[in-house]
């Protein structure tokens, strides 16, 4: 998947030491607040693009990204460990799956200072969260699937009524489908029972 860089995060990634950031964001698009879970693998609170996260350090794991050159729906795994009650109520209160999860990457020049325009590197939907609790800590992990898994899922529609108001509630293009599916319909010759009402003397 080609990806557009900034300059300053293109010469940063070719640089002799890279101080790489990895930000997690979770939309659940809840009427519940928080709507959002925003993480990142650093200490303390950041802000990008307007968008505070929250510092896990080494709490955050995200397993390897693998991409190849087939279409192929690859997803990956995010680990929280040992989080605090806050995050692990806001994992219970949510719909969480198919809700989109994205994984930027960053890094900060030599003054500690966030280089503009981190790159999105992965893209997809919670899948399964599993929650695993200890006498003094809590671990979420959640399985995020690739976007591409849309393709790989099979969408089936049918010609009727009902199928037809999920894109477009006040159509009644399909209203009568069901009423002619075993209605006969004669066309071009005389009927059963046209014929036996046919008498050639009415041609006289």
């Amino acid at each position: 998947m080609s990806r557009t860089l900034t300059t300053s995060m293109r010469d940063e990634t070719i640089a002799g030491v890279v101080r790489p950031a990895y930000f997690v964001r979770m939309v659940f698009n809840s009427g519940e607040s928080p709507s959002d879970l925003n993480i990142w693998n650093g200490i303390g609170d950041l802000t990008y693009d307007g968008i505070t996260y929250t510092g896990t350090g080494d709490l955050l794991s995200i397993s390897q990204i693998t991409e190849t050159s087939d279409v192929q729906a690859t997803g990956i795994d995010v680990t929280l460990t040992g989080i605090k009650s806050s995050f692990l109520s806001i994992a219970l209160r949510h719909e969480y799956q198919g809700r989109p999860l994205t994984v930027s990457l960053g890094a900060f020049n030599a003054s500690g200072t966030l280089i503009s325009s981190p790159v999105i590197i992965f893209s997809g939907f919670m899948d399964t969260m599993t929650i695993s609790e200890s006498g003094s800590y809590s671990t979420i992990s959640i399985s995020v699937e690739n976007k591409l898994v849309a393709f790989e899922r099979t969408k089936v529609r049918r010609y009727t009524a009902e199928d037809q108001k999920i894109d477009h509630p006040t159509d009644k293009g399909f209203e009568y489908v069901t009423a002619i599916v075993e209605k006969e319909i004669i066309w071009g010759r005389p009927s059963p029972t046209s014929s036996a009402d046919f008498d050639p003397r009415d041609l006289r």
